[in-house]
């Protein structure tokens, strides 16, 4: 699904949550995920909900937005109490309450293996053209660490947004460019050392910097007004972190 497709989605989709039955999301028999069998495809931007801080007003927009909803072990007790169900439950179901009582609402799928966490358990066990990721940061500063590894980790291959109560990062691979208003906040954070090459719409330019964690870092920059376009000098994750509100433009971007 191209930008001006995800454009479209956001514009016409009417204001309801998708059910397993519906076209635009397939879930697999499969017990266990393989690498290359997703259990649960959306067409559509999916959203994957952790137990750490979950604002349950916009679970219920993304969902009347048909964005699929798919709970991380306890996250899914999360969009139950946001009055939701999910699409699926993926994890070890260590956090999860009435594991029997999800079970006759929804796909619950226990996945045992602890060499991952359940945000990457999740993740290697969907698919979708925009992925969100909420409560995954917060309560837990461990589970905040885990959530950015993974994010390091996956964002070659999908389009990850980290959604907190305050902010929304995109996990950017390679050139982007967007808007951005006078003294409007714009953190660029380094996931591993990355040089850029070039910026333009920055108050602090970001031509021939390398930043790294431990090093130097874009935290806290701002726009000039209008387009910014930062271009890296390579394939490297960063993030690129603006306030919530702009999240439905990230998701088009």
């Amino acid at each position: 699904m191209g930008n001006s497709q995800l454009r479209n989605f956001f514009r016409n989709t009417p204001a309801r949550h998708p059910t397993l039955n519906e076209s635009f999301v397939t879930v697999q028999d499969t017990s266990v995920p393989a690498a290359d069998a997703p259990i649960v495809v959306s067409q559509g931007p999916l959203a994957i909900v952790g137990g750490g801080a979950v604002d349950a007003a916009l679970l219920v927009e993304l969902a009347e937005r048909g964005v699929t909803l798919v709970g991380a072990d306890g996250g899914g007790d999360a969009i139950g109490d946001a009055g939701l169900t999910p699409a699926a439950i993926i994890g070890d179901l260590d956090s999860l309450q009435d594991r029997a009582g999800w079970a006759q609402r929804t796909r619950v799928i226990h996945i045992p293996e602890q060499v991952t966490t359940d945000f990457q358990k999740a993740l290697y066990s969907t698919q979708a053209p925009v992925t969100l990721a909420l409560g995954m940061t917060g309560k837990r500063l461990d589970h905040t660490l885990a959530a950015l590894s993974a994010v390091l980790q996956f964002a070659p291959s999908r389009k990850l947004l980290l959604v907190d109560e305050v902010d929304v990062a995109l996990a950017v691979v390679g050139p982007i460019r967007f808007t951005a208003g006078p003294r409007e906040r714009v953190s660029i954070h380094p996931l591993l050392p990355i040089r850029f090459e070039q910026s333009t719409g920055l108050f602090y330019p970001m031509d021939g910097l390398t930043l790294e964690p431990g090093g130097l870092i874009g935290t806290s920059n701002e726009g000039t007004g209008g387009v910014v376009e930062i271009i890296p000098a390579d394939d490297t994750p960063w993030l690129l972190i603006l306030g919530k509100e702009r999240l439905w433009d990230l998701m088009a971007l």
